[in-house]
């Protein structure tokens, strides 16, 4: 059971998503508004957010936005009544853990939502025991155990699956990981292969490390195969 919260102003597609949500057992609340979704957001700590980007008042990209600035994490889908790739990874990049393309169907969504509280709730498969020492790599320092990647002691904005990115591919540094492989370590047995967000996911995590005091990138891309980290 999850609490969840459903965000679109469509009352039909607010009932319908809610009743298949309470039906698996979840706690919904709702809003209709950027708003009204900040406000629930922030009185009921949902566990997961189902959030229209096209909103009155305030867009859900605004309202993503806001959360992760907020420090916020709950877990969020986003739906766009565009099948647009650049609403899609803008969604990514500031935060969001999956999409869907309105109209969609609810059953899709149940699944989704299904697979991403399974991602983020488990523990991490990334990661040792607790009390493991942060791990040195370049510049940076990975720390396993309080799931946090630092510069000089600063601790970098990553996302859930941003640090489960650079975790996995800087504990085989030099290994090329296949996007099928990086999926299963990264997101579990929900991860599909021919889904195309890991791209963006990596693209926003290169983004928040930047360059390689040398230079390079700590992630580098080989071509029609997957992703390695590079080799200290």
């Amino acid at each position: 059971m999850a609490r969840i919260l459903v965000v679109d102003d469509e009352p039909h597609i607010v009932d319908v998503v809610t009743a298949y949500l309470v039906r698996e057992g979840h706690v919904v609340t709702t809003a209709s508004d950027g708003e009204a979704a900040l406000e629930r957001a922030r009185a009921d700590a949902p566990d997961l957010i189902v959030l229209d980007v096209m909103l009155p008042l305030r867009s859900g990209f605004d309202v993503l936005r806001e959360l992760r600035a907020a420090g916020s994490s709950p877990a969020v889908i986003l739906l766009t009544a565009r099948d647009d790739v650049i609403d899609r990874v803008a969604g990514l990049e500031i935060g969001a853990d999956d999409y869907l393309t309105k109209p969609f169907e609810p059953r899709e969504l149940v699944a989704r939502v299904g697979a991403v509280l399974r991602r983020t709730s488990a523990p991490p498969t990334t990661t040792t025991a607790a009390g493991e020492p942060a791990r040195p790599y370049f510049d940076l320092a990975i720390d396993p155990a309080g799931r946090e990647v630092t510069r000089g002691g600063d601790p970098l904005p990553l996302t859930r699956v941003e640090f489960d990115l650079i975790a996995a591919l800087a504990a085989h540094p030099g290994v090329v990981l296949t996007r099928e492989q990086l999926g299963e370590l990264v997101f579990g047995e929900s991860f599909d292969a021919f889904d195309r967000t890991m791209d963006s996911h990596v693209k926003n995590l290169r983004r928040k490390l930047g360059a390689r005091p040398d230079g390079g990138q700590y992630v580098e891309t080989i071509r029609g195969v997957g992703y390695r980290a590079a080799r200290p």
